[in-house]
């Protein structure tokens, strides 16, 4: 049953990248106006760049598990979750450069956020949901079921994170394509977490 759920978690992940695709399609054959490009200061470029980092992390965390454990259950979750992040990663790069903006922003990370939104954040801090350096020696540094458990926790934090960020760019962009991306991320990240709490609770 754990292994149907995580691949049932799979499909959700992969459904999400098509429906993007379907959305980027879609909105291109069918919309008369066309949407106006975003800007370097934009929500859309500033999230681009930074989930691009924050999925950077995750897949580091997915592939450090793999080495310190041989559960079947986790490693396909890893498998998962390092796949679909770094193809992620690649359609945030995709973006930057067909809306012909550097993939490297002068300004700090996270100022798109810094507004005063509903989802809001404090320029200098580190992202939601980031594990910090002490956090990925610890998970390096362990094993077995320690280590299932940390992974867990720090993929469970991270993925709250991503949710945040992808939230928030609902509130600031009307990008018929970022926002397919936002609520595909929303959904198949809360999806997994909901099977990662599981995962931890049965490991006491």
């Amino acid at each position: 049953m754990s292994r149907t759920r995580i691949v049932a978690a799979s499909i959700a992940g992969v459904v999400a990248v098509v429906l993007v695709a379907v959305a980027a399609f879609a909105f291109g054959r069918l919309s008369t106006v066309p949407e106006a490009t975003p800007s370097e200061g934009s929500a859309e470029a500033g999230f681009a760049r930074d989930m691009q980092v924050h999925h950077k992390q995750g897949v580091e965390l997915a592939l450090i598990v793999r080495q310190v454990t041989d559960d079947a259950e986790v490693r396909l979750l890893a498998d998962d979750i390092a796949a679909t992040q770094a193809q992620q990663s690649g359609q945030l790069a995709g973006w930057l450069n067909v809306w012909d903006l550097p993939q490297y922003s002068a300004e700090p990370q996270m100022t798109w956020m810094t507004d005063g939104g509903a989802h809001s954040h404090t320029a200098g801090e580190p992202m939601p949901g980031l594990a910090t350096p002490e956090q990925i020696a610890a998970l390096r540094a362990a094993s077995g079921v320690e280590a299932e458990r940390e992974f867990l926790e720090l993929m469970i934090a991270h993925h709250l994170g991503a949710v945040e960020m992808a939230e928030a760019l609902e509130e600031r962009s009307s990008h018929p394509v970022a926002l397919a991306f936002a609520r595909a991320v929303i959904a198949s990240q809360q999806s997994e977490i909901e099977l990662m709490q599981g995962m931890l609770d049965a490991r006491g």
